[in-house]
C-alpha cells in the first residue's frame, strides 16, 4: 500500500491495537484514554504508527509498520491506494467493508434514537470493480514533472494523486486516464483545464472539460481525436452548466434503461444520476418492494432528480406528485415522463430545504406512501411536513447513515412510526461512503 507521510512527529514509540473502524474507514485506537484515529489500520491489528495531525480532542495517525495483520486484510488493487483520497476501504476484504458498513448503519440508529429496525435487510450488491459512471476528476498541470495529472486528489492534500489509472471507475476512462492527460498536455491552454466532468451511459461515455480559457481550433481537433479514438462524446463547459457544449461527435443522447419497468431515462452528462448503474436497478427493485406500490396508490416523491424512482412507481400505482430542487432536472424529468407515455405523474419544483407549506402539491392532497431519497444532508426540513401527510409506509434512500438515524429518531420518537426494515446498498465498494434503505410503517 502505497502512502505519502505527512506525519509531523514520531510521537507514539510503542506499537498500538487497532480496535475499530471508524465512519469513515480509519482505524481506532486509544492512548493514555486519547481517541486517535489510524489510516491504513484494521481492527484486531498491533501497528507502529506516527502522528499526522495532533488536537485537543483526539489525534490522526498513519500506519507506518504492521506487527500482526488481521486476517481480514487483502492487497489493495489500485497503485495508488494509500495516497488517493477516492477509496479509503481497499485493504479490507469486500465481504467484511459490506458487513463494516451495515454496523455503522445500525450504529447510528442506536446512537441516534436507541433505533433497531424489526428487520436487517440482506445487503445489496453487485460488481466490486470497475462500477462509477459519474466522477469528477481534477487536472492539473505540474510544472516539476512537466506532465498533466488527471485524478482524484491526495488525502490530507490538495494535490491530484499520480496515477495513470483507476480500478472503481467504467474501464473506458479508468483505464486512460493517462492518454486522456497526454491529450490535455498537447493544448495550449494545458495549464487552463480545471476538471473533467465524466458520465457513462448505456449509449456513451461523456467528457465535459471545464476550460477556463477559449480554445483554439487546433486545441478542438486534439480533443475531438481523442474522441475519435477512445469513442468518447466531447463536451467543454467554459462557465456554469448551461454553457455546456458539445464538439463531437455531431448528436450525443445519454440514457439508460430500466428494462422490468419498461423504461428509459434520458440525461445530460451534467445532470445528477446514480454513480452505479449495476447496483441502480437492485436498488429500484428493493424500493419498490417496501413501498408495496398498489393501484389505488397515490405516492409523494421527494428529491426525484429525472425520475429514477419515479417512472417505475408510476407503472404500478395510480398517481405520483414528484418534487425536485433543480428545475433542469424536472425539465428532464418531464420529458423522460412523456418519452415512456407515462401520463400519471405530476412533477413540481421546489426548494425542499426551506418551508414548503401552502404549495400546491401539499394543499389538500392526500398520499399514503411516499418515497425520498435526500442528499448527504438529509430530509430534517421536511421530516413534519411528510408525517402531517399521515402516509401509511415511508421508504427512504439514504446516502448517509448519520442524517437517516437523525430523521428516523424524529419519524419514530416523535411521529409515532415503526422502523420495520433497513439494510445497506453496496453503491460504492472500497470506499466508506455507505449507500442504505429503510421502511418505516405507521402504527
Amino acid at each position: 500500500m502505497q502512502q505519502r507521510h505527512f506525519r509531523t512527529k514520531d510521537i507514539y514509540p510503542e506499537p498500538v491495537q487497532i480496535e475499530s473502524l471508524s465512519h469513515d474507514g480509519r482505524g481506532v485506537t486509544h492512548i493514555d484514554g486519547k481517541t486517535v484515529f489510524v489510516e491504513g489500520g484494521l481492527p484486531g491489528e498491533r501497528v507502529k504508527i506516527s502522528a499526522i495531525k495532533q488536537s485537543r480532542q483526539y489525534d490522526d495517525a498513519i500506519v507506518d509498520e504492521i506487527l500482526e495483520a488481521s486476517a481480514e486484510r487483502v492487497t489493495p488493487k489500485c497503485a495508488a491506494f494509500g495516497i488517493c483520497g477516492g477509496c479509503s476501504l481497499q485493504h479490507l476484504n469486500h465481504d467484511m467493508q459490506i458487513r463494516y458498513k451495515q454496523q455503522s448503519l445500525l450504529d447510528n440508529f442506536s446512537k441516534m434514537g436507541n433505533l433497531q429496525p424489526e428487520e436487517i435487510l440482506e445487503p445489496l450488491q453487485a460488481v466490486e470493480w470497475g462500477y462509477r459512471y459519474k466522477a469528477r476528476l481534477g487536472v492539473k498541470f505540474v510544472k516539476a514533472k512537466k506532465r498533466v495529472y488527471i485524478g482524484f486528489r491526495e488525502k490530507h492534500s490538495r494535490y491530484l494523486a499520480n496515477m495513470d489509472q483507476c480500478e472503481v471507475l467504467d474501464p473506458r476512462i479508468g483505464k486512460n486516464l493517462d492518454v486522456i492527460a497526454e491529450a490535455v498536455g498537447k493544448l495550449s491552454c494545458y495549464n487552463k483545464i480545471a476538471q473533467i466532468e465524466v458520465a457513462f451511459s448505456e449509449t456513451g461515455c461523456a467528457l465535459v472539460f471545464r476550460n477556463l480559457v477559449e480554445l483554439t481550433t487546433e486545441d478542438k481537433d486534439i480533443l475531438i481525436q481523442l474522441g475519435k479514438d477512445k469513442d468518447y462524446h466531447i463536451y467543454l463547459q467554459p462557465k456554469g452548466p448551461k454553457t455546456v457544449t458539445l464538439i463531437y461527435p455531431d448528436k450525443s443522447e445519454l440514457s439508460y434503461s430500466l428494462p422490468e419497468y419498461n423504461v428509459k431515462l434520458v440525461h445530460l452528462a451534467t445532470d445528477f444520476t446514480q454513480v452505479n448503474p449495476y447496483i441502480n436497478p437492485l436498488m429500484i427493485k428493493q424500493a419498490l418492494a417496501l413501498l408495496e406500490p398498489d393501484e389505488t396508490d397515490d405516492v409523494l416523491e421527494l428529491y426525484s432528480g429525472i425520475g429514477n424512482f419515479t417512472l417505475p412507481i408510476a407503472r404500478n400505482v395510480n398517481s405520483v406528485v414528484a418534487v425536485e430542487g433543480e428545475k433542469m432536472l424536472v425539465d428532464r424529468a418531464n420529458e423522460n415522463a412523456e418519452r415512456n407515455n407515462i401520463t400519471n405523474v405530476e412533477y413540481h419544483v421546489a426548494n425542499l430545504m426551506e418551508d414548503t407549506q401552502g404549495l400546491p402539491w401539499l394543499r389538500g392532497k392526500q398520499y399514503n406512501k411516499v418515497l425520498l431519497d435526500p442528499p448527504r444532508s438529509g430530509a430534517k426540513e421536511m421530516i413534519d411536513t411528510i408525517a402531517q401527510l399521515k402516509p401509511q409506509r415511508i421508504v427512504y434512500v439514504s446516502c448517509n447513515p448519520a442524517t437517516l438515524a437523525r430523521d428516523a429518531d424524529s419519524l419514530v420518537n416523535t411521529h409515532g412510526y415503526n422502523i420495520v426494515k433497513a439494510g445497506v446498498i453496496d453503491m460504492f465498494p472500497h470506499t466508506a461512503h455507505v449507500e442504505s434503505i429503510a421502511l418505516f410503517v405507521r402504527e
